[in-house]
């Protein structure tokens, strides 16, 4: 299965940081975020990543190389003209995705999701890893009941929050053109047509959004490290 890594965004809440940084390249643990999803996926025996880019994607593609060096082969799609949002982007970059279902991983994540128990075939359009709602998103995202994934209206299951981590077939972007769009529009439409599914999980998930949260990442590692 192919994985695409959601690397566009400008990181407006980590300014002045990401001024002159694509938020995909901070430095966390003696790494950078993306290089732990690179490795991650590796492990989990993904071999094509596709990675998007917007904000000093020069700068991106440079450090990353052809992906050689972290056992993975990557190809890039360039939004220098403008980022296309999450759906956009995920659009754009269809060509260059060859599986079908297809990964899409936030890039500005951190956690211990272990990659090569995700699905590679599925029943519906989509399958979405979700947690706890952390306390920067009380109200969730979605709605969990047993293993299907519906909106927050009217929720009779658990209100979850979508971790960033997906399985898509390429259906559920069908007669759609590259341009700016959310993925959230996308999964609802699927939602309500019964075909997303979902799992919980209780491991750990950090969404590194913040200045605040960025710290929280780095005092865990260097915890883990120093154990």
């Amino acid at each position: 299965m192919d994985a695409f890594i959601l690397a566009a965004g400008r990181g407006e809440r980590l300014r002045p940081l990401t001024d002159t940084l694509p938020k995909p390249l901070i430095p966390v643990g003696g790494s950078t975020l993306i290089e732990l999803r690179l490795r991650d996926l590796a492990a989990a025996g993904i071999q094509h990543i596709v990675v998007n880019h917007a904000h000093l994607g020069t700068e991106i593609m440079q450090h990353l190389g052809d992906g050689n060096r972290y056992g993975v082969r990557i190809s890039y799609s360039d939004e220098s003209s403008g980022p296309l949002g999450t759906g956009g982007g995920i659009i754009k970059a269809l060509p260059l995705l060859q599986s079908d279902p297809f990964l899409v991983v936030n890039s500005d994540i951190w956690t211990d999701f272990p990659f090569a128990k995700l699905p590679s075939t599925l029943s519906g359009l989509a399958h979405l890893i979700l947690v706890d709602n952390p306390a920067h998103n009380l109200n969730g995202d979605f709605c969990l009941r047993g293993n299907r994934v519906g909106k927050l209206d009217d929720c009779e299951g658990q209100r979850v929050t979508f971790t960033g981590i997906g399985v898509y077939r390429r259906a559920l972007f069908t007669d759609r053109t590259p341009s700016t769009l959310p993925l959230a529009p996308l999964l609802i439409a699927a939602c309500d047509r019964n075909l997303v599914s979902g799992e919980h999980y209780a491991g750990a998930w950090l969404d590194i959004g913040t200045p605040e949260r960025l710290a929280m990442l780095n005092k865990l590692l260097a915890e883990q490290e120093s154990d």
